[in-house]
């Protein structure tokens, strides 16, 4: 039987207030375990929650920028669950009143996916399992310097399609939360993270199937190859007429598959109440409407922008709009060096390449676009090709070096004197009288060979066109 894949994802994004949500205590990542806490956040007895009115905001900007309602009414719920990692073993959040509902992401190839709604709630710690992994580790030990960081719960209608559209799914609305700073969205620090609801269903039909939900899956790479795994796992189920077993599985990402942690929670297991220490969240519809006005442009609108102002193709448009920085520093290097497409392709092919390979994004590498624009505009006038620039390209990666001053300390300005040029062409030809004869033959591939020994010979610094066209010329009158 064929099968539909069918899934929904519940993002949880940190929020970037330098307090957390119900108390003051830092924010700040990488601090010594358990020093930015207070009565608040470890729920002691006597301690009262405040909202902070900029988490708030922050919630409401992420909202409408995917088009969600935003509720002028919203109320905070105790959701209770026993885990080391939150101490008060409750959870401040929002239940059947969220701060926004209705909302949807359009994707690069048009596709939209619906938003059921956002919430606001509170993070909680961190476990650092000691063993291979978390079903096999002796012990635990808790860091809750997490606890209390204002977060918002992204969940999405189950309409993606497969692991690959949730993939994108999860590219596009990382960007716009970058795009609007409302979160750092840094997976490796734990403030953008995903669980994924997924379940299959015989293709054409319309009721839902029995549904897992994947946890521990810490970058886009593994959600993807999560649920790729678990679309086979269910489908060898179904097609031996066993049933899917609603449960919460987790991604082993050394081992490529996934396996059971516990039953799936309902709502009620919760056991949601209204939070006692909190007044419902009334917001005033013009601050709504302010905080909408000050929205910045947003990755597909700045994705039509770029193909219409600077005539990239839709491909080329999504993959620089997909980083907000990498954006802008396309904006900035095509302001100081107007040639769109070359831009592009440097930026997609080579600098992509060095950043992939040292592991940096583009707003911490030395390269700059002032750098960048000035290597392109000495390949342009010929001062050096394009191989060379590559090599300079490397070095300024490397260095933060003017792209200038390295062609002049390395004295790698391309040769275009003739004079210059005749004489050495007429040295490699001579050393290589086959080449004559295969050109006389009309063998077109002579002339490639000697430009290119032509090339080692000057370190790749002689002039291409140049070279071509005198060597022809000289090839001529032999």
């Amino acid at each position: 039987m064929d099968y539909e894949v069918v899934i929904g994802l519940e993002v949880h994004a940190e929020l970037r207030t330098n307090a957390k949500i119900f108390c003051g205590c830092s924010t700040a990542f990488g601090a010594t375990p358990n020093t930015h806490v207070c009565p608040v956040c470890l729920g002691l007895p006597g301690a009262l929650p405040v909202l902070n009115r900029k988490a708030v905001e922050y919630a409401v900007r992420a909202a409408l920028a995917v088009d969600c309602t935003v509720h002028t009414t919203s109320k905070f719920h105790r959701k209770n669950y026993f885990y080391p990692d939150l101490p008060k073993a409750y959870q401040i959040s929002q239940y059947d009143e969220p701060l926004a509902t209705g909302g949807k992401i359009t994707l690069a190839d048009g596709n939209i996916i619906g938003i059921t709604r956002i919430h606001m709630e509170e993070e909680a710690g961190k476990s650092v399992h000691q063993g291979d992994d978390i079903m096999s580790a002796e012990y635990s030990l808790e860091d809750l310097n997490r606890c209390g960081i204002g977060l918002i719960e992204i969940v999405s209608e189950p309409d993606i399609r497969s692991p690959q559209e949730a993939k994108q799914y999860l590219e596009r609305l990382k960007a716009i939360l970058q795009y609007i700073e409302v979160s750092d969205c840094k997976m490796e620090e734990g403030s953008l993270r995903c669980d994924a609801n997924i379940s299959l269903r015989p293709k054409g039909g319309d009721k839902l199937g029995t549904k897992a939900e994947l946890k521990n899956l810490n970058s886009f790479r593994a959600v993807e190859r999560a649920l790729e795994y678990e679309v086979q796992r269910q489908t060898e189920v179904l097609n031996r007429a066993e049933r899917v077993i609603q449960e919460t599985r987790t991604w082993d990402e050394a081992r490529g598959i996934t396996s059971s942690m516990r039953s799936k929670e309902e709502a009620h297991d919760y056991r949601y109440f209204p939070e006692p220490d909190l007044l419902p969240v009334v917001l005033e519809a013009s601050w709504i409407e302010e905080i909408r006005s000050q929205l910045p442009e947003l990755p597909h609108a700045r994705s039509l922008r770029f193909q219409k102002e600077y005539g990239l193709s839709e491909y080329d448009a999504e993959l620089i709009v997909g980083s907000k920085d990498m954006a802008e520093f396309y904006e900035e290097t095509v302001s100081l060096f107007p040639e769109p497409k070359e831009v592009a392709n440097w930026l997609m092919v080579e600098v992509q390449r060095l950043l992939r390979s040292s592991e940096q994004e583009i707003e911490s590498c030395k390269l700059t676009a002032r750098n960048l624009a000035q290597l392109l505009q000495l390949v342009k006038n010929g001062t050096i090709s394009g191989s060379v620039g590559k090599n300079v390209l490397e070095e300024i990666f490397a260095t933060g070096k003017a792209a200038q001053e390295i062609v002049n300390a390395k004295g790698l300005s391309q040769i275009s004197d003739e004079t210059e040029l005749r004489e050495i062409i007429a040295k490699i030809v001579a050393e290589n009288p086959k080449s004559v004869t295969d050109f006389k033959a009309g063998k077109g591939k002579a002339v490639g060979f000697l430009v290119g020994q032509v090339m080692k010979q000057t370190r790749g610094m002689a002039n291409p066109q140049l070279t071509n066209k005198l060597l022809t010329e000289y090839l001529q009158r032999q």
